[in-house]
């Protein structure tokens, strides 16, 4: 029998176990019940009676392509004003995705992520050399105290000066980081929805690197993690070698991902793995050489263009050679000759001759050369004469005669005249034999959604951003640019992946990936099973959004189809009566009867793959 004593200690004891049990429940609950719990259990499904997304039946007057008509018939986004849209509750739940995907595969390669301002002060632009080079799209700024600033449309030079007083030594290089956030550029004219606007969501990375192998290194990385994000977002896209634009640097390819809507046209070849925009794009043409014979001097009135002189003539127009007058950003003549059925390619000529423009007619005179009969004999002293390399295996030219109303027919090269310089001037299209394999190639038109580049010094060595490298000298970085167009990547899923009726979401970027559809949200044996497997998929990691309202059925199969969710779970009294729903998908469009207690895990085996942009 315990004594008074021993009642106290055992009574002491027992409150010591008790309180040694509850901080350990108390523990077990705070490192996993309560994650379990955010994580299932308190998380509830949503409701479309609760969902922000003003639906409408007719098409925006201003919308052109399917992905502005369909996002903004969702409801997913409005337009604030040219170029400028706000996103709606279910657009942003996809954005959110888009960038969960670009961060995972970023952290894959041990990219870090930041957030840079948006404001970037221009004396960084004047350091670079882009203040004045960038154009007119570049939106500037002054503050109360007249210092200018811009909003950034890239942020190169953020990224370089914030490491050019921070890394020293090639020991701690590579470095690549990056930032998702709003852009800047004052488009002339926004379109097509999200495709081109004022303000836009971007991923951008910068890498820094002591030597080219490192770069090369680095870009290959992000190219392949590009490749994958765009695989797992749902898109069909294809590497293109692009022309670097704005950015700078001499390698750059971009990804495209094919939709008759793109703004781009490409050239691609079935044969290989070519593939280039129409900027950046070669090939070898289908040119012809003319039968010898001597020189003639033809008068051809009233030819001043390339299809007058071919019909006078009674020839293909694959025998004439076009002529164009340039002049060059220094204020210096050019004449360019290229095939009499092929166009200059403006970019390259931009490589060649930097801010050209074509000779208006007191330039043509001044020059003392006559428009529409411009050839390569007896040019005037002082002009730069350019051909494209496609003619220099061609002996005879028909060509202006430099004097008018008269042209040349077998003029000869090496012989009548020569050409200081041959370059690739002209346009490749469909057709031209690869660059490769000398397969055709063929055309497409796509959307841009990424691009990476190989800058090399051109920042670093105008901004002063230098380190020590391995032999004790200050080097430049060896720099790369990497950007994902996150809002434009969106638009582009929609572009590809719609039909007739609306939206046809990957589950990987969907909003949500089921749509539980009760018929009868009144009725006590329809309501509750909906309920019960909107919970039931909760559970198990599934994202759903329950049509509670109290609409009739085909206004919320209409919705459900506008808004593209990947699943939807119908719940009727008719397939009810034999313990089913009607299980529909969106991409296929096939409905399948499954069994109550079995469309969970139907569900988990359909979906979870698809996470990761894989097939079901």
């Amino acid at each position: 029998m315990l004594t008074p004593k021993g009642d106290i200690f055992v009574s002491y004891a027992l409150v010591h176990i008790v309180t040694v049990f509850a901080c350990a429940f108390l523990c077990i609950i705070k490192h996993c019940y309560i994650p379990v719990a955010k994580g299932f259990i308190l998380k509830r499904y949503a409701r479309m009676s609760k969902l922000y997304a003003p639906t409408l039946k007719e098409d925006p007057t201003d919308a052109d392509i399917a992905s502005h008509k369909l996002l903004v018939r969702a409801g997913m986004i409005r337009k604030a004003a040219a170029g400028l849209y706000s996103y709606l509750p279910l657009a942003w739940r996809s954005i959110q995705k888009i960038e969960s995907i670009i961060r995972e595969e970023m952290e894959a390669i041990d990219a870090q992520e930041m957030l840079a301002p948006i404001l970037t002060d221009a004396e960084l632009w004047h350091q670079s050399g882009r203040w004045g080079a960038y154009g007119p799209e570049l939106m500037r700024l002054t503050d109360r105290h007249d210092h200018e600033y811009a909003l950034g449309p890239t942020h190169e030079e953020t990224f370089t000066d914030l490491i050019r007083n921070e890394l020293k030594s090639y020991k701690d290089l590579p470095v690549t980081l990056y930032h998702i956030q709003d852009k800047f550029r004052d488009e002339r004219r926004p379109r097509f929805g999200l495709m081109r606007g004022r303000e836009f969501i971007m991923k951008d990375g910068y890498s820094f690197c002591a030597n080219q192998e490192s770069l090369h290194e680095c870009y290959e990385q992000e190219k392949d993690a590009y490749a994958t994000i765009a695989r797992r977002c749902g898109l069909r896209a294809v590497p293109v070698v692009a022309d670097s634009g704005q950015i700078g640097g001499d390698t750059s390819v971009e990804f495209m991902a094919l939709a008759d809507a793109g703004e781009a046209e490409l050239i691609y070849c079935d044969a290989c793995d070519y593939a280039a925009d129409t900027e950046a794009a070669v090939g070898q043409i289908n040119v012809l050489d003319d039968e010898v014979a001597a020189c003639e001097k033809i008068k051809t009135p009233a030819c001043q263009t390339i299809e007058d002189l071919a019909q006078f003539l009674q020839v293909d127009v694959r025998l004439t050679r076009k002529a164009l007058a340039l002049v060059d950003e220094a204020g210096n003549p050019i004449v360019v000759f290229v095939p009499g059925n092929r166009s200059l390619n403006e970019v390259k000529a931009s490589h060649l001759f930097g801010d050209y423009h074509m000779m208006s007619d007191e330039e043509l005179v001044q020059f003392g050369l006559h428009k529409g009969f411009i050839g390569p004999v007896g040019l005037p002293q002082g002009i730069r004469v350019v051909a494209d390399s496609s003619l220099k295996d061609l002996s005879q030219w028909i060509c202006g005669a430099n004097e008018v109303d008269y042209h040349l027919r077998h003029a000869c090269l090496g012989k009548d005249f020569s050409i200081d310089e041959w370059q690739d001037l002209i346009v490749t299209e469909a057709g031209d034999s690869c660059p490769c394999c000398s397969a055709a190639l063929k055309s497409a038109r796509g959307i841009e959604i990424s691009q990476v580049f190989q800058l090399g010094t051109k920042y670093s060595k105008a901004m002063g951003a230098t380190f020590m490298d391995e032999d004790g000298t200050e080097k430049p970085f060896i720099m790369g640019c990497y950007g994902i167009g996150v809002s434009r990547t969106l638009a582009a899923v929609v572009e590809q992946s719609h039909d007739e009726h609306g939206i046809i979401w990957p589950v990987s970027v969907a909003p949500y990936e089921v749509a539980v559809i009760p018929l009868d949200v009144h009725d006590e044996t329809v309501w509750p099973v909906a309920q019960r497997l909107a919970e039931g998929l909760i559970k198990a990691g599934i994202e759903v959004i329950v049509d509670d309202r109290g609409e009739r059925p085909g206004i919320k199969f209409n919705d459900a189809d506008l808004m593209g969710f990947p699943y939807q779970v119908v719940c009727g009294k008719k397939a009810l009566a034999h313990a089913c729903v009607e299980v529909k998908n969106r991409a296929t469009g096939e409905r399948t009867e499954v069994p109550v207690d079995e469309v969970v895990d139907h569900l988990v085996h359909e979906i979870v793959p698809q996470r990761q942009g894989l097939q079901a």
